[in-house]
């Protein structure tokens, strides 16, 4: 089935569109818009002002000296609308008719970019010596409609200024007519003329002119044989018009239609003024189109090269956002929350969810049990040399690393500066420019120390955690609240022992915990520590009993407590580096890198296909 022209050209228009809303896009990536640019100009100048009509066909009459072009074409304008001269290179300018309601001089204008268009006065106006190229034009009461006539110059004339505007109508016509004679079928410029139509993808009519229908059958094809195989031309139409003068002097030759080969028999003369008029439109007109579109849709130079330089730049654009990702730069060796703090937070919770009763017994001896242990690290403290507090240990570590991410993003920033395109170059420059650096650790250092060891955010987190644990092992929890009422009595008994000799050990193993997973230390800590607030070994021995794998969960739960601070630390991180350091750049980057995936891309991505397949173009 032959393409839809109006589907096809509604898609070139797509492609247009497509174009003028990418181009902004792509100016902010580092991409200059197309305009200027040869395929482009190619696709607004000729292919669209041509979409904005019906579908018409030019038709050029073309061929060698004296061989009756002129005649040829009055034949099909059914009046003498060419001068007709002996001389050699008689037609010196191009005589165009044009059907009614297609006589617009800016139409033209647009058909025949390459000519001076002059209204036609007489028959002797294409036989002016003037060194402009002129087109005369005129409105042909016998032309058919959608059809415009044209009557070019010969394409092997001694005169050079004759083969420039032969190959000018060559470009703007749709359907070659080809008249050839015995002597310049095989001519070498004629050859050459029509196997540059060939490789434009011209439809090509053969008409075998001023023949002797009975001595020349077995000859003429040969001569279309020899024609096609050496200009590769397939004819659409071929025909055979006998010598005679006085029907060429009165208009009324005779066309023999004689097969694409040649070789049917010439039985009876038809209309090529009808054949003309029904030929496949769409067709022809989006086979004309298509030189013009191979241009328009080059891999290399034309909107499909367009598109890869959109692509490139966006994946320059996408790689600079991954290198900078103020989430990734910020991935460092995070030190684990003090077992202490991580411990102190599960006492709140499990205190939350005692009775008022057991509550008040053990905040008393808690208060008692803190006093006890402070005058011991008081004790330690003097025999440890002023060992360095644990908590003010893990803030300084943490600061450490803060500090090494940091340093390592401004290392990256350097490096990119230095190889990235000139879209991002100055934008990295300007962030690495004077004392921004010392700068920068400064601001980073002074966030630290303000934030504090656990937020709400994370406490919520915890809580949630710690709730979903005591949902799902209902029995263990009714076993701890038992022995925490039990507790409560005994409180006097084991809490000094426990927080004098005990908890600082059950703090270290706590942190152990979290990062080995040793399922016998944490069924301890689990019973002892974490959840009961202070339970020795008869819980450890009652957990035990209470389910294989409790330990096993309780190591898994201390893993994703400390692992959720890490990922909570490392965000904030992220969070301040990309609003104090990268600002707009990392959204820059975001959309920059993302243009492939936006609709006009994809606009011109999607008509580019349809065109190409409706053209019958290969994929780019």
């Amino acid at each position: 089935m032959p393409p839809d022209y109006r589907t096809w050209s509604s898609r070139v228009r797509q492609l247009d569109r497509g174009l003028t809303a990418l181009g902004s896009l792509a100016a902010g990536i580092g991409v200059l818009p197309p305009s200027g640019q040869s395929w482009y100009e190619l696709l607004r100048l000729k292919l669209l002002p041509q979409l904005d009509i019906e579908p018409l066909l030019v038709v050029g009459i073309v061929g060698g000296t004296n061989i009756g072009k002129s005649l040829l074409f009055n034949h099909l304008a059914g009046e003498v609308a060419s001068g007709v001269s002996p001389l050699a290179a008689g037609t010196k300018h191009p005589v165009c008719l044009v059907p009614g309601g297609l006589d617009d001089p800016a139409l033209l204008a647009r058909l025949f970019e390459d000519f001076q268009l002059v209204r036609w006065e007489s028959a002797d106006d294409p036989l002016r010596e003037d060194p402009a190229n002129l087109l005369f034009w005129r409105t042909g009461a016998g032309v058919p409609p959608r059809l415009l006539l044209l009557d070019a110059p010969d394409v092997d004339s001694d005169v050079a200024v004759n083969w420039q505007r032969a190959r000018a109508i060559r470009q703007a016509a749709d359907v070659l007519v080809a008249v050839l004679t015995q002597q310049k079928y095989n001519d070498a410029a004629v050859k050459q003329f029509f196997r540059d139509a060939v490789q434009a993808d011209k439809p090509i009519i053969v008409i075998f002119n001023q023949v002797d229908l009975e001595a020349d059958r077995p000859y003429w094809p040969q001569w279309l044989a020899t024609f096609s195989s050496q200009t590769g031309a397939e004819p659409e139409l071929v025909y055979v018009i006998p010598f005679d003068r006085e029907a060429a002097d009165e208009l009324r030759l005779p066309f023999y239609p004689v097969g694409r080969n040649g070789r049917q028999r010439p039985e009876g003369p038809s209309s090529l003024r009808e054949e003309l008029a029904a030929l496949h439109f769409d067709e022809i007109k989006i086979r004309t189109f298509r030189g013009a579109l191979g241009r328009v849709l080059d891999a290399q130079d034309g909107a499909a090269g367009y598109l890869a330089a959109v692509r490139r730049a966006a994946g320059q654009f996408a790689t600079a956002r991954d290198v900078l990702s103020a989430a990734e730069m910020a991935r460092v060796s995070w030190p684990s929350l003090p077992p202490r703090v991580l411990v102190g937070e599960i006492r709140a919770w499990w205190n939350a969810g005692r009775t008022t009763w057991s509550r008040s017994i053990h905040g008393f001896y808690r208060k008692l049990g803190h006093g006890i242990a402070s005058s011991w690290r008081w004790v330690l403290g003097r025999t440890a040399s002023g060992k360095e507090d644990l908590l003010e240990a893990f803030r300084r570590r943490e600061r450490e690393a803060i500090l090494l991410a940091v340093q390592k993003m401004l290392e990256e920033l350097d490096r990119l500066a230095q190889v990235g395109n000139e879209t991002l170059r100055p934008r990295l420059e300007a962030l690495l420019k004077g004392t921004a650096r010392e700068q920068l650790l400064q601001r980073v250092q002074s966030a630290h120390g303000q934030l504090p060891a656990v937020d709400e955010d994370y406490r919520l987190y915890l809580w949630a955690e710690l709730d979903a644990w005591k949902r799902e092992r209902p029995g263990v929890v009714r076993i701890l609240q038992s022995l925490d009422q039990v507790a409560a009595l005994a409180r006097p008994a084991v809490t000094v022992l426990l927080l004098v000799s005990g908890w600082h050990l059950a703090g270290n193993l706590v942190g152990h915990a979290a990062a080995q997973a040793a399922g016998q230390t944490v069924t301890q800590l689990a019973g002892e520590a974490a959840i009961t607030g202070g339970v020795a070994g008869s819980g450890e021995a009652l957990l035990s009993g209470a389910g294989e794998g409790i330990g096993l969960a309780a190591a898994r739960l201390f893993g994703r407590l400390q692992a959720r601070y890490a990922q909570q630390r490392a965000a904030w991180l992220a969070g301040w580096l990309e609003k104090e350091l990268l600002a707009g750049l990392l959204s820059d980057l975001r959309q920059g890198a993302q243009v492939p995936e936006c609709d006009a891309f994809r606009q011109v991505e999607t008509a580019l296909e349809e065109i190409r397949s409706a053209a019958g173009l290969e994929t780019a």
